[in-house]
């Protein structure tokens, strides 16, 4: 038996997206594991109202664009979009990752300078904080999901 049998990897309309799919759909082969593809679609709470920073039909290609490229690798995949507002991203992930009873995360990280991640902590540093699961964060690469 494999160690890593479900592989869980969240995804955002940043280009380094394609090497967090990549990256879980090369270890998924090696371990005949299944993926659950995630996108959370981001809010942000202004002073009077919640604004979507992202519509639907982008987030849904997004998702559709990782589904694709593991389905195409022949790995059994499925998605799901969620909604949170940015400060909960990294709990909608990890909770989610739970519930899938994810052996491993998969993230893209976010190069952020040291005063930039004081303000806007790092998703996955987040998710390594609040989770049991192993987290394999994917270098950067080119922007081809």
């Amino acid at each position: 038996m494999s160690v890593f049998q479900r592989i869980l990897v969240a995804v955002d309309p940043s280009p380094a997206r394609g090497s967090a799919v990549r990256l879980a759909g090369e270890l998924a082969q090696l371990t005949n594991a299944e993926v659950r593809v995630v996108h959370v679609i981001t809010s942000a709470v202004s002073v009077s109202a919640v604004v979507a920073l992202e519509d639907d039909t982008e987030a849904k290609a997004v998702l559709e664009e990782a589904l694709a490229d593991l389905r195409e690798r022949g790995i059994k995949a499925e998605g799901t979009l969620l909604r949170g507002l940015t400060t909960q991203v990294a709990e909608v992930i990890s909770e989610t990752a739970e519930e899938f009873g994810a052996d491993l995360i998969v993230l893209s990280p976010h190069h952020r300078n040291a005063v930039e991640a004081l303000f806007d902590p790092r998703v996955s540093d987040a998710v390594a904080h609040r989770t049991a699961t192993a987290v394999l964060l994917a270098p950067s690469g080119d922007a081809k999901a």
